[in-house]
């Protein structure tokens, strides 16, 4: 259900969904029409975006969850937006209700790569977990003077989730003598409070090109959770079976606050050269109280386990400063400088009185280059790099066992690693021949990579993991893309062709344990995809249209340790849509999309999948506004979860439950109230 009402400056909006086939929200079009204001989210480096949906829970792109499992939601929401004072002032507010509750099953395989063989992985996993939440926020803008503007954006958002997991699984190694079984469940019930407000002021000067800018941020989040794990684990060792069983119960606390602060200001040097200088002073406050209970002979988790449990407390002070120039002149565009933090960190141990200091300088310079040929043709070259620190997870020293047979270490000696990136792309179209060319490429490194050391048990088959630097390696990525099409002046249609590749690599410690001697070796992961497609469209007006896309991949995965990760194979991806409107005001829609991947070295399995939908539509009306329409969802039945992926020398295969075929039947219906302004829309 959608309703619009308008009355002079003034706009109503509400709408509501309920449904199982994975719409939980709306879709950017729909965003559009029936509200939805843009956030303003303030960066660690005093740069600002405005974003619309993708970072809420029921909005994204498409209105769509993200596939996995079975999803029923309940939303709705109310928009009301006006102008006034001759159109000096705005407001914008929004609120958001809604659940969702998304049960499914994953069956997973794995292979481990050690040293010294394999270890092979095999887990299933049931999910049952619902969300309530409910959001409101509002932006209100206001011109003070011809040069002067505020705008300010507060949101507020309450969020109640449960979650329960159940897992089995069990390890072998390459001789396929079974190594470890496990029956593991999670449950938990999380609390969260979210608050979060911006404000920017402008101010244009009377010379050209000068400007002055204020933004401050302050946001506070708030988690509390508590649930129990509850693990039965088997090791079969060669002096026989040994059980562990954990019951724990769980609570944790968690609060967050950060206040940033951001002064530029925009200086034109001359006709073609202008500077923006800038200040930012962040000042930023973590709290994690985390307590694992065991339980005592009289049945009450009143035992606390001082091994897994922690209170931290993390202070960051960053100042930011920085220059950027830019050069306008012809069809020239330069642009150069640079951004300076320093940061004050301290972390306090509060259960043991331990405090840790740090305090490190982040890099940040960009460059770019663009020159513009002619309205239609275009060259840009940039680059931007960045330094990246250590998450808080990476440097806490604790000890996580919500799964016992994989653990996670803190390392406070983390130093920050530092990140390149490097893009250009060329555009170039010819009007008369509907002729455009497309290159794109993208290239990044990371000096000094944080990457993880994963130690194995390979009697066992139980590791631990820990973020450590490597100074002798660089870790990488690009991306390539080329497109050329062109009408096809006797067929009346589009034609086109394109190429892309990307990949990665990345390292990663690997030390095996066998019979109490460690061996340890540096793993070099590897991932690249390469694809060509063709594709052809045409559209005739009031008749029919189509669009078509298909061609091959070749995937490539490999891991250097042991020589048992090699996972190269074949593909094939299509997609089709079509549209014929038929006498009757009849109207049928459909689209196609295919996927083959092929058998590994790792996976002695093919895959394929082929969605097709179609859909029946009826018009009455002259305005066409009242349509019946009957759908079929994946009409072969063939929607099956499926995903491989390769990352730190584990080759990883999953299947998972998801919407598959369904059918349904519509009314829609558009009517307009003239006069009024009224609009809805059922």
């Amino acid at each position: 259900f959608m309703f619009n009402k308008f009355w002079g400056k003034k706009k109503f909006s509400a709408y509501g969904i309920l449904g199982n086939n994975g719409t939980v929200g709306l879709g950017w079009d729909d965003r559009d029409k029936y509200g939805g204001s843009s956030g303003m989210t303030m960066t660690d480096d005093g740069g600002m975006y405005f974003s619309s949906g993708g970072s809420d829970d029921f909005d994204s792109y498409d209105g769509q969850y993200n596939g996995q499992g079975i999803p029923v939601a309940r939303t709705g929401g109310l928009h009301f937006d006006s102008k006034w004072n001759k159109d000096k002032e705005s407001l914008n507010t929004n609120y958001k209700i809604g659940s969702i509750r998304v049960k499914g099953d994953r069956n997973t395989i794995s292979q481990n790569n050690l040293s010294s063989g394999v270890i092979n992985n095999v887990s299933d996993q049931y999910t049952d977990n619902d969300m309530f939440r409910q959001k409101l926020d509002a932006t209100y803008e206001v011109k003070l003077d011809s040069t002067l503007t505020l705008k300010v954006n507060v949101d507020g958002t309450l969020k109640q989730s449960n979650t329960f997991n159940d897992y089995n699984t069990s390890s072998r190694d390459g001789n396929n003598d079974l190594l470890n079984t496990t029956k593991r469940t999670l449950k938990n019930k999380v609390d969260e409070q979210m608050f979060n407000i911006n404000g920017l002021l402008t101010k244009r000067f009377q010379k050209k090109g000068r400007t002055l800018s204020l933004n401050l941020n302050q946001s506070i989040t708030k988690s509390n959770s508590d649930g129990y794990l509850n693990s039965e684990n088997s090791f079969y060792e060669v002096t026989g079976r040994r059980d562990s069983l954990i019951n724990q119960y769980k609570v944790n606390d968690i609060t967050n606050s950060a206040f940033k602060s951001n002064l530029a200001y925009t200086e034109p040097l001359s006709k073609t050269m202008t500077v923006i200088v800038n200040y930012g002073l962040s000042l930023m406050n973590g709290k994690s109280d985390r307590k694992s209970f065991n339980q005592s002979a009289s049945g009450n988790y009143d035992i606390l386990d001082t091994e897994f449990s922690n209170d931290y407390e993390l202070d960051q002070i960053i100042n930011q400063g920085g220059a950027i120039f830019n050069y306008k002149k012809g069809k020239t565009v330069i642009n150069f400088g640079s951004k300076f933090s320093g940061v004050d960190f301290k972390q306090t141990d509060l259960y043991n009185n331990v405090t840790y200091n740090r305090k490190f300088v982040n890099y940040m310079p960009q460059a770019s280059y663009q020159y513009r040929f002619s309205q239609q043709k275009s060259i840009r070259i940039s680059y931007n790099g960045n330094t990246n620190q250590p998450s808080l997870d990476q440097i806490q020293p604790i000890r996580v066992n919500t799964d016992p047979l994989n653990i996670s270490l803190g390392n406070p000696d983390l130093r920050p690693s530092f990140r390149s990136n490097i893009n250009a792309n060329y555009n170039s179209y010819k009007v008369l021949t509907n002729q455009n060319v497309y290159l794109y490429g993208s290239y990044s490194f990371t000096t000094n990579p944080i990457v993880s050391d994963v130690t194995t048990d390979a009697n066992t088959g139980r590791s631990s993991y820990r973020a450590v630097n490597i100074k002798d390696k660089m870790s990488s990525n690009f991306y390539v893309y080329a497109q050329t099409s062109r009408k096809i002046n006797g067929l009346d249609m589009n034609a086109g062709i394109g190429l892309n590749g990307n990949g990665n690599s990345s390292y990663n410690y690997i030390t095996t344990v066998n019979n109490g001697v460690a061996t340890t070796a540096l793993n070099n992961t590897k991932n690249y995809s390469y694809g060509l497609d063709i594709n052809l469209n045409k559209y005739v007006e009031k008749k029919y249209s189509f669009y078509s896309r298909f061609g091959p991949t070749y995937n490539i995965s490999r891991a250097s340790v042991g020589n048992f990760g090699n996972s190269d194979g074949w593909g094939w991806t299509g997609y089709a849509s079509g549209n014929v409107q038929l006498p009757g005001k009849f109207e049928v829609n459909t689209d196609a999309q295919y996927e083959f991947r092929g058998k590994t070295q790792t996976f002695n399995e093919t895959f394929s999948r082929l969605l097709w939908n179609a859909s029946l539509t009826k018009k009455f009306f002259k305005s066409d506004n009242l349509k019946l329409m009957m759908t079929v969802n994946d009409i072969l039945n063939q929607n099956v979860g499926f995903d491989r992926t390769a990352y730190n020398g584990n080759i990883t295969q999953s299947s998972y439950t998801t919407i598959m075929r369904y059918f349904m039947f519509s009314v829609i219906w558009d009517f307009n109230k003239m006069g009024g302004g009224l609009k809805t829309s059922k």
